[in-house]
């Protein structure tokens, strides 16, 4: 290791601030353990930028912010240092483990990895050339932006109905798109969707390109069941088909999404090196998508580092 860098010891070292990463922060502080979350772009990660959630225990409803703020309110009670630093690597040198960051070496007995995940491209002409200018992945960013005017959402699970409802709020007219002929969003989100006046679903429909000059004026469609292709006139596309994992810097064993692979004690593959949140995925599990998941993956994540360092290191 370089010189020029300062090297910092703890006991465990938490890549990501959502909720994960915060969680597992807060059991650590617990613990009596040493420890510091390392975040490269802001605490709260996705949740931060949801208007309302409504299906995490004990608040019927809370906007995202607030969430986040509540979860960082109670690492602090436990004095643990956040770093608003990116980790460009982790090195495994068996009993340590080196995260390494422009400013610092970070050496620790344990790793966690919360780097969530970000939402999937579609894929389709105009997506790249009009972000920003039309094409949006975060409601609650820019949805104020399309005030009275005509939005299509792309998808048809959580966030995408979520985030539809919210810019029913803001917006003339909303459509939903979605490939299938059945949304796959929880009952109450759906339920409050279709109660919506201006949200119109349009089922079994695929997006072939997002079009305009400047800025956005339209999509065009494909209806799957008849291959009917039409135009779309509106002002802005916003687009949830998924989670991509942030996870390309770890050299651990993923699956062939890019997920990182752990166990029932959320070990990756490398000893020491634990996952938890939505970059992760058990043996045979799935992603979940879920705040309250990521909680509980966390607080699984930072338990086991415990135990694996008093067990395996004798500390």
């Amino acid at each position: 290791m370089s010189s020029e860098k300062p090297t910092r010891k703890s006991d465990i070292v938490i890549v990501g601030a959502g909720p994960a990463g915060l969680t597992a922060a807060l059991y650590a502080g617990r613990s009596g353990r040493s420890c510091i979350v390392l975040e490269k772009l802001g605490v709260g990660g996705q949740v931060s930028l949801t208007d309302q959630v409504e299906n995490y225990p004990g608040f019927p409803k809370i906007s995202g912010q607030e969430l986040a703020q509540r979860l960082l309110d109670h690492v602090k009670v436990y004095d643990v240092p956040i770093q608003i630093e990116e980790v460009q690597k982790v090195i495994d040198k068996g009993e340590c483990k080196v995260a390494v960051t422009e400013d610092a070496y970070y050496v620790s007995k344990a790793v966690i990895i919360a780097t969530g995940a970000r939402p999937k491209k579609l894929g389709v002409p105009g997506e790249v050339s009009f972000y920003g200018k039309g094409v949006s992945y975060c409601a609650l960013c820019d949805g104020p932006f399309y005030k009275d005017k005509v939005v299509a959402v792309i998808g048809g699970g959580d966030s995408a109905v979520k985030e539809a409802v919210y810019l029913s709020h803001i917006a003339e007219k909303v459509y939903i798109v979605h490939r299938r002929d059945r949304l796959r969003a929880e009952k109450a989100l759906q339920e409050s969707a279709m109660r919506s006046t201006n949200i119109e679903v349009l089922w079994s429909t695929v997006t072939d390109s997002i079009d305009g000059t400047d800025h956005v004026t339209g999509i065009t469609l494909s209806r799957l069941t008849t291959g009917e292709k039409f135009h779309l006139s509106l002002d802005g596309v916003f687009i949830y088909v998924g989670l991509a994992p942030n996870t390309e810097i770890f050299d651990v064993e993923k699956d062939q999404e890019g997920f990182i692979k752990v166990n029932g004690e959320m070990m990756t593959s490398v000893e020491g090196i634990f996952a938890a949140g939505d970059c992760m995925r058990q043996c045979g599990g799935r992603t979940w998508g879920q705040i309250s998941v990521c909680v509980g993956d966390g607080a699984k994540a930072s338990i086991s580092a415990d135990e694996y360092i008093s067990r395996k290191l004798k500390r």
